[in-house]
């Protein structure tokens, strides 16, 4: 009995997190890898990840959350991050190419044209070929951050495609001395685009000051969990870091999108913390006056990140919202 009680245990108890399936898709010569979750006659909702953000980064209490309540999660990295392709900006013949996060910044800042190497439109169709590549007519959408922005792109340009519509700690206009990053996050993310090659010591220390100031206040980071999960994805990513810098670039330069974000008809919920040092608050009041069909909702003790506390202020809303189809 010991035996078949083994198997039992095996078959019904075994982790979903540890069930999934990865592959990739190309958009032209770009590879994306994804991971599906599962299960495959469960409801497709997409997640797109923020900036320098990969697959392995979305938090296990989210996609369990999801998996229980009969969802089938798909996250994937971004090109420039994780597994997906390395943007080589002398892939670009173009002379006219901003080529440097410097030259982004200032071309920024006086209001030039900036021509970066891919734009957040390109990113929204990576997503798409995913939900072709899996033969997925239409899926949930959730978006964080610059995920937020490309999910905007995907619900604005492809709606027959999206169920529902989530945006958490986004913006629909790009960042400025109003909407954007406090001084002391905008400070630790240009020693970041300033120094791609960093050692890996460096690069959890770094990581370390920004979940402080972005993640919930007094939240322990001196654990091994955050050092295990923060050298997997810097052995993810590899040792050149620069991708970090073009994904950047990619929201700079991107053209105003409060046309299409006024386009979105499909339902949506947005999510936004109080006291969000990176994407300000008044962003959430923005997409909810432009988004027609959509919901808002905002917490005090919320900062930028989705901690399990912070999600469990809001989880049983967010289940609401995807079955209101």
């Amino acid at each position: 009995m010991g035996f078949y009680k083994y198997i039992f245990v095996s078959l019904f108890f075994i982790n979903p997190l540890n069930a999934f399936d990865e592959g990739y898709v190309y958009n032209d010569d770009i590879k994306i890898v994804y991971r599906d979750y599962g299960p495959k006659n469960a409801e497709p909702i997409l997640l797109v990840q923020g900036l320098g953000g990969q697959l392995i980064n979305w938090p296990d209490h989210i996609i369990d959350f999801l998996i229980e309540n009969n969802y089938r999660p798909i996250v994937f990295d971004n090109r420039d991050t994780g597994l997906s392709s390395r943007i080589n900006n002398d892939l670009f013949s173009d002379e006219r190419r901003t080529r440097t996060i410097s030259t982004t910044y200032i071309r920024y800042f006086l209001r030039l044209p900036i021509n970066a190497p891919y734009s957040l439109d390109d990113m929204a169709d990576d997503s798409i070929l995913i939900l072709d590549k899996l033969n997925i007519d239409k899926a949930h959408l959730l978006g964080i951050s610059m995920g937020g922005m490309i999910a905007q792109i995907v619900a604005a340009n492809y709606p027959e495609r999206i169920k529902t519509f989530t945006l958490i700690a986004s913006s629909v206009s790009t960042p400025g001395p109003l909407n954007g990053p406090r001084r002391d996050v905008r400070k630790l993310l240009m020693q970041r685009t300033n120094n791609p090659n960093a050692s890996m010591d460096e690069r959890i220390s770094r990581t370390k000051e920004i979940f402080k100031l972005i993640g919930l206040e007094n939240n322990d980071l001196e654990t091994k969990e955050f050092y295990e999960k923060s050298v997997e994805s810097i052995n993810r990513a590899g040792p050149d870091d620069s991708g970090f810098s073009r994904q950047l670039m990619a929201i700079l330069a991107s053209k105003n999108r409060i046309k299409k974000v006024k386009s979105i008809k499909t339902k949506t919920l947005i999510i936004h913390g109080e006291e969000d040092p990176l994407i300000r608050v008044n962003n959430a009041y923005k997409a909810n006056k432009l988004i027609k069909n959509s919901d808002l909702l905002i917490f005090p003790q919320m900062r930028h990140l989705i901690e399990e506390p912070v999600f469990d202020l809001f989880k049983d809303e967010l289940l609401i919202h995807l079955q209101e189809v």
